[in-house]
This record gives C-alpha cells, sequence and structure tokens, in this order.
C-alpha cells in the first residue's frame, strides 16, 4: 500500500496562533506554525508507528504564518507539512506537495534522509510526483519542561577562557571509561571521565563541533563514507538525533539538555559550532528536504537574474539570505532558543562572513549584526566569528564587530611558520604572540577578539603537523584532490610515521613548542581535541567523511602521548596562575605611572639582550628573539578595581636550526631568573636552578624557554 493511500481524510483544527513558530506543546494540546509567503495551501501531516499519515489542513494564516493547534497531540507525535503553491523554478518558486517537508522549527528530528529518488526533482517541469514519505526526515513535537535545578550560566571572562574544540562521537567514541552503549552520544561526553580529562586539563569551554541536527550525503554513503563533521544542518532547533544514547522519540532534547548541565556542574561552559549560512539541500540538483518546498525564494539567496540557480559563497549549493526577515527571525529565534532554554554559553559561527552578506558585499553592519547588537540574550554570550567564506572579499579577519571575537586565522599561519622557520616570519610572529593589536586595536577591540589556533577540525592535527609535507586524503575517495594543500607543515625529516629517534625526538618538540606558543599567547587559546594526546589522522587533513578510527581519539595512549598530555596540562596551569600571560588589554610598550618601575609593560630583545632595532626586525634570517614580559606593569584593574600585580616573565625563543646562546637581560629586568618550561626537555619543566643577570643560558634548537622572577610589588591583600 503507497504512503498516499495510507493517508487519512483530514480532520478539523483548532485556528491556533501564528506565535511562536514550530510545534509547541502547552500541556493538553500542540501549537503549529509554520510561515510561507508563497503557499497557497498548506497540510499539516500526522505520521503515525506504521507510517500511517493523518492529514490536517491549515486554513489560519496571519502575515504569511500558517497555523493551527490540535488538542490531545503530544510529545512524540511525528509530523511533516505538504506545501501547495508555484512550482515555477525560472522565478525561483519550487513547491512541490509530494515532498514531505520538515519544519524549520521543529525541536527534535526522527530518522534521516536515505538519498531516494523521491527527494529530488527529477524533471525540469516539476512533474515527478513521486512521495518522499518514508525516505525524508520527520519532526517531533517535545516537552520542554526539564529539571534544571540551580543551573546558571557561567558567564566566565574572555581573558580566562581556554577552548576546547571537540566532536561529540570523535571525543568519547573508543574512551575506555565511557560504558559501550553511550560512547559518541551526548551522555558520553557527561561521562565522568571524560568531564574529568576536560577540568584535568584546565579548558574551561567546550565548543562541540555541529549538533544542530544535519543530513547524511548520498554520495558519500554511495562512497561507504558519512557526513561526519556535520556542517550540514536542516534543522536549527534540533540537537541532532544520532548522538542520543537512547532511542526514545525525542529524546535527543532531554539527553543534551542533561550534558551541558553536567558540564556546567564542572564548571565547563558549552559552545556550539553553529552553521547558519546554508542548509543541507545544496543547489538546485539537491534534496527538497524542508525550506526549498516551503518558500525557495524567501529563504534563498538566488542568482540575480537568473532565479533557478543558487547564490553560492560557502561552497555546499546554496547561502541563505540574509536580508529577508523571516531568515533573520529563523536564525534568532534558533539562538535564543538555544541561549534559554538548552542553556548553552556562546557560539561560533562557520563561514560568519556569509551573515554579513546582505546584498553582495561583506557588510560588517549588516542587519544580522544589528539584531545581535541589540538582543538583550545574544549579546551577552560568547559570540565567535570563522571570519571568512569562499566569496568575493570573503576574507574578513580583523572586521567584524566589537561585540565578536574571531577565529585568527593569520595566528595560525604566523605561528606555523616561524616554528618551521621561514624567512621574513618573527616580525608577524610577535604580532600574533601579543594580541594581533594590528588586526583589531583600531576598533578598540582587546585581546579577547583573537582566538588563537594552531591547529583545529579542519586540517593537520598537531601531531600531523610535525610529522607530514603533504596531505594524504586518499581514504576520502577524491583522488587526493580535496582539502587544503597549502598546510605551512614540516615533516621534520621523513613523511609519517618513521623509526628514526631523532626524528621523533624532534617532532615531540615541535609539538610542545607549539602548544606553549598558544598557551603563552595574548588572546583566548583553543586547542583542538586529542591534540594534547598527539592524536594522528595518518595525514589526511579533510577528515569531514571519516567517522572511523580516522578521526576519532585513541584513548590508548604511549609514555609520549602521557608525557604531551601532561605538558599541556602544566602550561595550561601556568597560564591560568599569571595575569601578564592573559591581559585584558593590549600591550602599550610603556613605561608604568610608578616611580618603582622604570621598565615598559613590553621589551623585545635580540639573543645579544639589546632591545630589537628595525634593522633586527627586517632581517630574514631572524629566528630567535627574547620577549620580556612585566608583571610590575599592568595598567588594567582586577574585577574589584585593585592593581593587577604578577611575576615577569623572559620568554626565550628560537626556531633557528642550530642552538643559540641567550644573553639574560641587565639587572633592571631582574637579579636572578628561575626556569619554568624548556621544550627542549621531554620530562616535565625543567629543574628550578636559578640564572644571574648578563649570564648566558643556550637554548637549544627549535625549542623555547621560559623563565620567571618574582614581583618587585606588593600584592593587593585578599
Amino acid at each position: 500500500m503507497t504512503a498516499k493511500r495510507r493517508r487519512k481524510a483530514g480532520v478539523p483544527a483548532w485556528s491556533g496562533h501564528p506565535y511562536p513558530l514550530g510545534a509547541a506543546f502547552d500541556g493538553k494540546g500542540t501549537n503549529f506554525a509554520l510561515f510561507s509567503e508563497v503557499a497557497e495551501r498548506v497540510e499539516l501531516v500526522l505520521v503515525d508507528e506504521r507510517g500511517g499519515q493523518r492529514s490536517v489542513p491549515v486554513t489560519e494564516v496571519d502575515g504569511f504564518v500558517w497555523h493551527c493547534y490540535l488538542p490531545d497531540i503530544g510529545p512524540g507525535q511525528r509530523y511533516g507539512y505538504r506545501v501547495h503553491g508555484p512550482w515555477h523554478p525560472e522565478l525561483g518558486h519550487r513547491c512541490n506537495p509530494a515532498k514531505l517537508l520538515l519544519d524549520p522549527y521543529t525541536r527534535a528530528v526522527d530518522g534521516q534522509i536515505d538519498n531516494h529518488a523521491s527527494l529530488f526533482e527529477r524533471s525540469p517541469d516539476g512533474s515527478s510526483r513521486s512521495d518522499s514519505a518514508g525516505h525524508t526526515m520527520l519532526g517531533v513535537v517535545t516537552d520542554p519542561s526539564f529539571d534544571w535545578g540551580d543551573d546558571q550560566p557561567i558567564r566566565r571572562p574572555y581573558a580566562d577562557s581556554v577552548i576546547y574544540e571537540a566532536h561529540v562521537r570523535g571525543l568519547t567514541n573508543t574512551h575506555p571509561e565511557v560504558p559501550a552503549e553511550l560512547r559518541g552520544t551526548y551522555a558520553g561526553l557527561a561521562h565522568p571521565a571524560v568531564i574529568e580529562h576536560l577540568t584535568s586539563l584546565g579548558v574551561t569551554a567546550v565548543e562541540l563541533m555541529p549538533v544542530h541536527q544535519y543530513a547524511q550525503d548520498g554520495v558519500l554513503r554511495d562512497r561507504g563514507l558519512s557526513n561526519y563533521w556535520g556542517y550540514n544542518t536542516i534543522g536549527f532547533f534540533a540537537p541532532h538525533n544520532a548522538y542520543a544514547a537512547h532511542g526514545t522519540r525525542g529524546g535527543q532534547v532531554t539527553e543534551f539538555k542533561s550534558m551541558v548541565k553536567a558540564l556546567h556542574a564542572a564548571g565547563l561552559e558549552v559552545i556550539l559550532d553553529v552553521v547558519y549560512n546554508h542548509t543541507a539541500e545544496g543547489n538546485e540538483k539537491g534534496p527538497t528536504l524542508s525550506f526549498r518546498g516551503i518558500d525557495n525564494a524567501s529563504y534563498y539567496r538566488l542568482v540575480d537574474g537568473d532565479w533557478g540557480h543558487y547564490y553560492d559563497t560557502t561552497g555546499t549549493g546554496n547561502s541563505l539570505l540574509m536580508r529577508h526577515p523571516y531568515v533573520l527571525q529563523l536564525i534568532m529565534d534558533s539562538l535564543r532558543y538555544w541561549v534559554t532554554e538548552m542553556h548553552v554559553d556562546g557560539f561560533r559561527f562557520d563561514l560568519a562572513a556569509t551573515l554579513a552578506r546582505q546584498f553582495h558585499e561583506v557588510d560588517r553592519l549588516s542587519a544580522f549584526f544589528d539584531l545581535i547588537q541589540q538582543d538583550p540574550v545574544i549579546s551577552r554570550v560568547k559570540l565567535i566569528a570563522e571570519p571568512w567564506d569562499v566569496g568575493e572579499g570573503g576574507y574578513q579577519v580583523g572586521n567584524f564587530p566589537p561585540l565578536w571575537s574571531e577565529w585568527n586565522g593569520k595566528y595560525r599561519d604566523a605561528v606555523r611558520d616561524f616554528w618551521r622557520a621561514e624567512p621574513h616570519t618573527l616580525g608577524e610572529f610577535a604580532s600574533r604572540l601579543t594580541g594581533s593589536s594590528d588586526l583589531y586595536q583600531h576598533s578598540r577591540r582587546r585581546p579577547r577578539a583573537s582566538v588563537n589556533f594552531v591547529t583545529a577540525h579542519d586540517g593537520f592535527t598537531l601531531r600531523d603537523l610535525v610529522s607530514y609535507n603533504d596531505k594524504h586524503n586518499e581514504a576520502n575517495g577524491e583522488g587526493n584532490r580535496d582539502g587544503e594543500s597549502t598546510n605551512r607543515s614540516w615533516n621534520c625529516g621523513a613523511e609519517g610515521d618513521t623509526d628514526d629517534p631523532a626524528i621523533a625526538d624532534l617532532r615531540a618538540r615541535q609539538q610542545r613548542n607549539l602548544l606553549a606558543t598558544l598557551f603563552l599567547s595574548q588572546g583566548i587559546p583553543m586547542l583542538g581535541h586529542g591534540d594534547e594526546l598527539g592524536r594522528t589522522q595518518r595525514g589526511n587533513n579533510n577528515a569531514y567523511c571519516q567517522d572511523n578510527e580516522v578521526s576519532w581519539i585513541d584513548w590508548r595512549l604511549t609514555d609520549e602521548q602521557r608525557d604531551l598530555t601532561d605538558f599541556t596540562r602544566y602550561v595550561i596551569a601556568l597560564r591560568a596562575a599569571h595575569p601578564v600571560l592573559r591581559r585584558r588589554r593590549f600591550f602599550r610598550g610603556e613605561t608604568a605611572t610608578h616611580a618603582d618601575q622604570p621598565l615598559p609593560d613590553l621589551v623585545w630583545l635580540a639573543p645579544d639582550a639589546q632591545e630589537m632595532t628595525e634593522e633586527d626586525w627586517q632581517r630574514p634570517d631572524a629566528h630567535s628573539v627574547a620577549v620580556f614580559l612585566n608583571g610590575d606593569a599592568i595598567a588594567e584593574p582586577d574585577p574589584q578595581g585593585r592593581p593587577v600585580v604578577d611575576d615577569s616573565f623572559l620568554l626565550l625563543l628560537n626556531s633557528y636550526w642550530e642552538p643559540v646562546e641567550f644573553q639574560l637581560p641587565d639587572p633592571e629586568y631582574g637579579e636572578r631568573w628561575t626556569p619554568l618550561i624548556n621544550t627542549a626537555e621531554p620530562q616535565g619543566p625543567p629543574d628550578e636552578t636559578e640564572h644571574k643577570a648578563n649570564t648566558v643560558i643556550l637554548v637549544e634548537r627549535r625549542a623555547l624557554m621560559l623563565l620567571s622572577r618574582p614581583s618587585r610589588r606588593p600584592r593587593a591583600a585578599g
């Protein structure tokens, strides 16, 4: 029996309300509301356990919102829509009532698409009437109630934040202490063993790769792969159903909330990587799942003068139409929902330059940013932009509004180049190490604007960055053509695995160099999950489709990996203990205002302890420098308005391929210096032998040292 024959006759419905959009259960029944400006008729379809359909005509419409109320319909009910309207692709309209459509506002999703032909429009005139029921996703009515107890927003200051980018499945799927039935799920991420690892590292926030409901790609399925990363959103209000440990329909909502509650209880903020720039429906050849069939021309940006095709600045086939009020409402409603109902603490916006495109150009004062600025809920959480897209003029590092922080791609590139000893890199490296004031200070932003990272999900892992010169993406089935070819990586003398102990030692040192640099830099550090463990993807720098051992963390650690984890913990703890390493304001290069402190807050020194000259900075072979961080000259007060006083530090950096002798500066900088970090030492921090002013320290090839001396000023009481 076909799905069409299984449909039951329409039943009367109460009129309901146009707000809120989506399916809203009130304890007695459910209000359904759907926006469509182009629709001529709308059917709400209720789907039972066996796939039988009950069609409910939606006859009430206010301001292009179609709505009804059904008493006795409650949590667990599956539903979709059929939208009757024009099929004129040349005018941007693609209505087809044969397509059972997902509610853009649904709070939970049941099922996954199966790439059946019925999901696609196969005939140019729209004559294909193959019903997509049984092959597509369905919305689920949910119960919004949840016992949050005393859970409250953490609101950790940006300067004190350390972000850990993680994938729900990849982080937990092989963890030996997580029960097998919980691995790869929200409940698995909330398991005490996983939380203990995060808190022992000292990270303060978990940035989750996409957890909005996403669709699987049929092309990948045909190759035996899957969309692992999840940058293919179809439900902006729904937690991805495959990450739920328990099979209760709609239970992923409760499980997600429980995860957030557990992470908050451990002092960890939750930041979501969100993909509001495009949807899983792709271009005109993609499936019709939701937005395309509801109101294509309102939701998507179409090519001017060629409305049958999609204007794409994301490389995924489509871009949302950021100048349409209902698209803006969808995004803002979604953001507020995740903050107020799901208690998340912030967002990282994928390809955020696309969100700024009202017309063609990237406009940092677009309507989207205006809405964020004035919103009393969203303006108070952490907002992080991936400040680029693939469109013209899309690289916008440094150009986002004051509320925003940004993934600093220039930081990543400069740090990689410095530690592989590229020429002419020292000057930019110095700017990135000290917070990138050249990018952010002009708009009165602070170091918190820079989210510093050396690696992220997209590209090599930290271990692979020092083990491969070239990408090795053959397992993706695209002939190694996918992924970035310019990685600024260096294999230290051999490509991939090697038995050469000298190369292995150098790779371990380079990982320590990169980690130490990350956590000693001003700005917000972000660590990719598993980098503290020396995780490898075997040279794959685009593992978006590898839901397997290539991408999952392997928790079976060698002694070397445990040493790297201990080193990471140590450096993060050092950062947390010393405010001069995580300043809220930029260095000024000025002396302090009090008479007993004649030195500037920051001084750059050549290896001979003389202040760096312009000629020194311009030398192409300059690979070694020292920086004095003055803990006695911090101008910013603490939260209680008291002076901030800290130890002072001397950071000696040598990316040269030979050891370099550094002379310690004159006694005015410090009489005695104690080493805290030496990346040439594989086993933890060095001994605490003191070094006197004006003496010489040998810094090994491709290594850094951090030395400290106590503050000369009295510290505030309490």
